[in-house]
């Protein structure tokens, strides 16, 4: 089973996902951590954002994610570990320009297809999460979220998750970063960041990790009965 789970950035959609997963013995599929390995490369090797730039490099780049025991992923750019270096602020927006461009997308909608497919053959769940699972990507997703919270409340996670790993932190930069790339996903041509007609909208502003979780995990507990 597929469980579609999108929304912007600090809405609580990455640590529901994966707490969502673990708790069904599920895998957690991160497409956000995919986007932030092709922005990555965009950055190692000084390319524009353009579509003649993505053309020549995405065929020749390969992502990798291997679940761990936690419900969370490695992630490897062409061999290379880059788990850690693709939660920097550079990289989430460098994700944000690659997702704009159509052979990035095309490539990664395939990708993201193939992964889930594998992942799922054993019948187990697999949580996708990203900004466009329910609306693109797995349009017959029996289980859709969209999840968002006001800025604030998604600035100030942002900047907590930077804080925790050692970052230095300037709110209002987050905020300002933020805001930008809510705009830019919005706006696109291509896989706008929008909630699919069918998904459930929760705002997750004034919500504990617990009770997001708890949500999405009895909408799956009830789909699963329905089906079996």
């Amino acid at each position: 089973m597929i469980v579609a789970l999108d929304g912007p950035a600090g809405s609580g959609k990455s640590t529901t996902a994966r707490r969502v997963a673990h708790e069904l013995g599920g895998l957690y599929l991160d497409t956000g951590a995919m986007y932030r390995a092709i922005g990555l490369a965009f950055l190692d090797q000084d390319r524009p954002f353009t579509e003649r730039a993505a053309a020549e490099i995405v065929p020749d780049l390969r992502v990798e994610l291997d679940p761990l025991p936690d419900a969370s992923l490695a992630v490897r750019l062409s061999g290379e570990d880059v788990t850690e270096r693709i939660r920097s602020g550079p990289a989430a927006q460098a994700a944000s320009r690659a997702a704009a461009l159509a052979p990035v997308r095309t490539a990664m909608l395939h990708a993201q297809r193939a992964v889930a497919q594998e992942w799922a053959r054993d019948g187990r769940v697999v949580v996708a999460e990203g900004r466009d699972m329910g609306s693109v990507v797995f349009p017959d997703a029996p289980v859709k979220f969209f999840l968002t919270a006001d800025l604030e409340a998604r600035a100030q996670r942002r900047a907590a998750d930077l804080a925790a790993r050692g970052d230095s932190v300037d709110l209002a930069q987050v905020r300002d970063d933020i805001a930008q790339r809510d705009r830019r996903d919005a706006d696109r041509a291509l896989a706008p960041l929008r909630a699919a007609p069918d998904a459930v909208v929760l705002d997750t502003t004034t919500l504990t990790p617990d009770e997001q979780v708890e949500r999405v995990v009895q909408a799956v507990r009830s789909a699963q009965e329905q089906a079996a």
